[in-house]
């Protein structure tokens, strides 16, 4: 059998590649034992790893939340009705809620209506989901058609709710800034690896974002983190969180919550090895100079 090659311009390898070429200073004479604790949203975690927003799990949605309530981590969530919803935050989970581009502008208002009811902490929209592969605006995803919202719709969707709202799929510094102007809370720097190609690598992009928007949006980081050592590099170089999504995959259909839980605090754990290691005692005190890239 043939060996299957990785696609033209394969996004997720390419973040891979940019991660691997950030070398780490150490800085540890001197050093103390660091905490790693954040605020989200106006809540407190003890951890900037978050569980990616994932949808559709066979183990439930529900049971993938408990593991971020047992981890005391940020869980967001992606598609998925009302009742499911309700099950997910009746686990004491705090919740991210990111809705589809729904070409059903009503459904969009429902959705946020849900989540602000049955107490998400946040709410946000998932726009980079509105362009297939090809740009024949008619994107459908699991049966629903979806629709590019014009700047003036994502401003009625932020002024119809009182959460903090994200955008999932900004991918520059113009559409962060962009972000902040129209009164976003967050974005999540993100792309979906088969519908983007030759995707900026979202941790490259961080030091100009953070630079073009300061401390007036939150900025997580989507796709690739694979341990704790990424988790650093990305927080050095200017993330408030990280997301993870594959690397639970398995051990939520193996252990269930308690595995979802392990491999947010096995992250954490590599996370503050590394703080440790570089003269870092919190999140707001990892200095970006200890990272050095090198050529990729």
């Amino acid at each position: 059998m043939a060996e299957k090659r990785p696609l033209r311009g394969d996004s997720i390898e390419l973040n891979r590649r940019y991660l691997d070429h950030l070398l780490v200073e150490g800085r540890i004479v001197g050093a103390v034992h660091p905490a790693a604790e954040c605020e989200l949203f106006g809540h407190r975690f003890s951890t900037p790893v978050t569980t990616g927003a994932l949808s559709h799990l066979k183990a439930g949605m529900d049971v993938f939340a408990a593991g971020a309530k047992m981890a005391d981590a940020a869980c967001f969530y992606g598609m998925g009705g009302c009742d499911e919803l309700e099950k997910v935050l009746a686990t004491g989970a705090k919740v991210i809620k990111i809705i589809k581009p729904y070409a059903d502008k009503d459904e969009i208002f429902r959705r946020i209506e849900c989540a602000e009811k049955n107490g998400a902490i946040a709410v946000g929209m998932d726009v980079e989901h509105s362009v297939n592969v090809q740009d024949d605006e008619d994107s459908v995803v699991v049966g629903q058609k979806m629709k590019l919202p014009s700047l003036d719709e994502l401003r009625e969707y932020i002024r119809s709710t009182k959460l903090p709202f994200v955008i999932k799929g900004a991918l520059s510094a113009r559409d962060a800034v962009t972000c902040a102007r129209i009164g976003c809370a967050g974005i999540i720097l993100s792309h979906h690896n088969a519908l983007m190609r030759w995707a900026v690598p979202p941790t490259m992009l961080l030091p100009d974002i953070r630079e073009a928007v300061g401390g007036s949006l939150t900025v997580v980081v989507d796709g690739g983190i694979a341990d704790g050592f990424d988790a650093f590099k990305a927080l050095a170089l200017g993330a408030d969180a990280v997301s993870v999504g594959k690397p639970l995959m398995r051990p939520l259909d193996e252990e269930g919550a308690e595995g979802v839980a392990r491999v947010i605090r096995e992250f954490t754990g590599e996370l503050k090895a590394m703080m440790v290691r570089t003269g870092s005692p919190d999140l707001k005190h990892i200095d970006p100079s200890v990272i050095h890239p090198v050529s990729w």
